[in-house]
């Protein structure tokens, strides 16, 4: 099979090479990929930034939807031809990949394979950072920033799903526009405007209960102070840096709580719970039309550069998606 693996020393595209369909567990199922999620950690990961847990596949690639092909001697509820999708730790950018059989969703029968790939990623981190990392519930509001991409826009809609309030920050007027038909209650530009002040001056200083950040230390402190009485910020990416100097009073005078996750190299069992918890949770929500991957483009995988080079340009608003179709 065709697989994409990091840059070859000395290279700058992504080394495409053939290499062995994965042999199965009796636990496991094997995948045909027919489209897989672009995400910012491949960006790292190209980069020698973000390795691979240990023992995990170097094929880069977190997510993937297509058609189980094989199903392994302990493995039930499956069968060949099922359309799934599935979050992995490394191998979606393949022709095929091995996945738990606890890993695996079923797509709903609207979506295209592109909408299924774009799924796993960015609802599953939206999903356990919203409600149990923030414990986002009953009327609290909730500040998301990158509203504009695959997290953001899944983030918008499931708060909004549950009546949230919900801000966020996005970088163009043309995403404000897209933000605000998802669900979003208040929108800035933060090339126009301090999202702090406008938060302050919406909320009349109280500040917001939740805010989820890829962004970091360069927001770390404005963040703080958008955080309402027992607020809690929890950081899920590092884009603006991951050094940041803090002045704990802050966090004294408004009892603030901190928190922070990565999904990649959480433990099996703790993943499959959470798959679980999104097929009972999340799935529903987009059966009944809900909720929606929002894909900003779809490319071949021969043509994963120019899909890493849009995403590197901040040009998304969703789910950049590569595909096996001609």
């Amino acid at each position: 099979m065709i697989a994409f693996y990091e840059p070859v020393s000395g290279q700058h595209i992504l080394n495409k090479k053939e290499t062995s369909i994965p042999s199965i567990r009796a636990e496991e199922v094997l995948i045909q990929i027919k489209a897989s999620g672009v995400n910012r950690a491949d960006l790292l990961q190209r980069r020698g930034l973000y390795p691979p847990p240990e023992n995990v596949t170097s094929v880069m690639g977190l997510e993937c939807a297509g058609e189980i092909v094989q199903v392994g001697t302990s493995v039930s509820g499956w069968k060949p031809g099922d359309r799934v999708c599935v979050l992995l730790a490394g191998g979606g950018y393949a022709e095929f990949v091995s996945a738990h059989s606890s890993m695996v969703l079923r797509i709903p029968e609207s979506w295209t394979f592109e909408e299924a790939a774009a799924f796993p990623e960015a609802f599953y981190t939206a999903y356990y950072n919203l409600f149990f990392i923030g414990n986002l519930s009953g009327s609290q509001s909730v500040l998301i920033h990158a509203g504009g991409s695959g997290v953001g826009t899944a983030a918008i809609q499931l708060a909004h799903a549950h009546s949230h309030k919900i801000f966020t920050t996005v970088g163009s007027e043309e995403k404000v526009l897209a933000c605000r038909k998802l669900g979003a209650d208040y929108c800035i530009n933060y090339n126009n405007d301090d999202f702090q002040k406008k938060i302050y001056a919406i909320t009349q200083g109280l500040g917001v209960d939740v805010i989820v950040d890829v962004v970091g230390a360069k927001y770390l402190e404005a963040n703080l102070r958008c955080l309402a009485y027992k607020g809690t910020l929890v950081i899920i990416g590092l884009m603006g840096g991951a050094k940041s100097s803090l002045n704990l009073a802050v966090l004294l005078d408004k009892n603030l709580t901190i928190r922070s996750t990565t999904l990649r190299h959480q433990p099996l069992s703790m993943k499959s719970e959470l798959t679980q918890l999104v097929s009972r949770h999340v799935l529903p929500l987009a059966e009944s039309g809900k909720i929606k991957p929002v894909v900003d483009s779809v490319f071949s995988f021969n043509d994963v550069e120019q899909a890493h080079q849009r995403m590197l340009e901040n040009k998304n608003f969703g789910k950049i998606v590569l595909t096996w179709r001609k």
